[in-house]
């Protein structure tokens, strides 16, 4: 469907209500965009035709336009549309929406054509022999007739007679225009899956710190009590606590000339800045140790696992403990919302069989999202093999955001201006609430062997 652009406040929506515009789309711009738009096709060959188009398309829409004007006037002293003006109207569309299809038709064409060539962008190979003859100072040597008397001089860029291939040091991928380098795409590292911060309940913040109290203890003494007599007191205890904002940052050199000249390498950068920080960020949500720029994370402000009273099990698989340690939760009053767990513990507790060799919890052929005894499982390698961490995520924690990763790229310091690098940086300011630690439980999914 093609989007014709026009100028802000042309066509009165009273006109557009009142005509059948049919298919067509119209988007406001600012003034003399729409021009811009008709006009900015494709270059190279069919650049006159698909002006020729431009044109018969811009007077079919001023057409549009005079008759939008004529139907505002109309619209204010009679309250409508006459039905000559409408009828009038609809053609002049009508009309404005052939140009339009045959523009697109055009358009289409000389893309096609672009794209059998390589696109329009595509570099000419040149030998160095044709460099010289394409001169305008050795065309008017030749020019001069038989005697071919006289020189010429004409200056090549080294870099288009080059042959070198070595990168080392220059910031300039290998290749040339007399051996062009055959560009694949940019075969990256994987990425690890990132679903920690998901369980968490989010929040914005605008100061360095985040401040809460956070319930100590709390003594119940709720009973029946007959009329006349004193209630009984409970105590509940707090104590105020902190989270510090935080900030995770690293940063890149590149050469300006290997970002001009790789396609995609930029937005790839970008791409693996972030992901530097997101890994590093999920690894302090589960183990930071709260000292020094380290967030407070919470594996070591959880409860220890241990085995709640009352249930025997015997032979005890990790699936069991995870239940064990749901139930833990559960009775210090937080009910649980999430499992944490290694990718090597997780594909191990779903090769976990019965005796007639059937899977208990995997399916070789499912696509079920991870879950155990009712709730989401999530995998991550900044878990530790043979860890685990059960608790009620959105109740206990709340991840707080003071700024959202920032990628920035700068040359201002001295080094980077004579070099001509550009350093890459991106950062994030974030910090940690850990409500109440009672509400996540952790452990070993296997007792080690003393």
């Amino acid at each position: 469907m093609t989007k014709l652009i026009v100028s802000a406040g042309a066509i009165p929506a009273a006109f557009l209500a009142a005509c059948s515009i049919g298919g067509l789309r119209v988007a406001l711009a600012p003034p003399d965009s729409g021009a811009a738009a008709a006009s900015g096709t494709q270059g190279g060959a069919g650049d006159g035709e698909m002006k020729v188009l431009a044109q018969g398309l811009k007077a079919a829409t001023d057409e549009v336009k005079r008759f939008a004007e004529k139907a505002e006037g109309e619209m204010k002293s009679l309250g409508k549309l006459t039905d000559e003006t409408k009828a009038a109207a609809d053609k002049a569309i009508t009309e404005m929406n052939g140009k339009i299809g045959e523009f697109d038709a055009r358009l289409a064409e000389v893309e096609q054509k672009a794209a059998r060539r390589g696109g329009s962008h595509a570099t000419e190979v040149k030998s160095l022999g044709q460099h010289f003859i394409d001169s305008e100072k050795a065309k008017s040597m030749l020019a001069d007739g038989s005697s071919h008397k006289g020189s010429a001089r004409v200056s090549i860029e080294t870099k288009n007679i080059t042959s070198a291939t070595s990168t080392v040091g220059t910031g300039v991928s290998a290749g040339n225009s007399l051996v062009p380098a055959d560009r694949q795409p940019i075969v990256g590292l994987p990425n690890r899956t990132l679903r920690v911060r998901d369980l968490i309940t989010p929040g914005q913040t605008s100061s360095s710190n985040i401040e809460y109290p956070a319930e100590t203890g709390f003594t119940n003494a709720a009973a029946p009590v007959a009329e006349g007599n004193l209630k009984p007191k409970s105590d509940i205890t707090f104590d105020l606590r902190s989270a510090p904002v935080r900030t995770i940052a690293h940063y890149f050199k590149a050469s300006r000339q290997i970002l001009d000249d790789a396609v995609g390498l930029a937005s790839y950068i970008d791409g693996r800045a972030r992901y530097g920080l997101q890994f590093v960020e999920e690894a302090q949500i589960l183990y930071g140790n709260g000292s020094g720029a380290n967030l407070n994370g919470i594996m070591p402000q959880a409860s220890a696992y241990a085995a709640p009273s009352g249930v025997t099990v015997t032979g005890e698989t990790p699936i069991d403990r995870l239940r064990l340690a749901i139930l833990q939760a559960t009775l210090a009053l937080y009910p649980a919302s999430g499992i944490v767990l290694n990718d090597t513990d997780w594909a191990r507790i779903e090769l976990t069989k019965d005796t007639q060799g059937r899977y208990i919890i995997g399916s070789p052929q499912g696509q079920i999202a991870a879950t155990l005894w009712g709730l989401p499982v999530a995998t991550t390698l900044a878990m530790a093999v043979n860890d685990f961490l059960v608790g009620a995520f959105q109740l206990g924690a709340q991840l707080f955001d003071r700024m959202a990763i920032e990628v920035l790229v700068s040359s201002e310091n001295e080094d980077d201006f004579i070099r001509n690098l550009l350093t890459i940086r991106a950062e994030e300011r974030l910090a940690l609430a850990v409500y109440r630690p009672a509400a996540f439980v952790k452990g070993n999914l296997v007792t080690p062997t003393p």
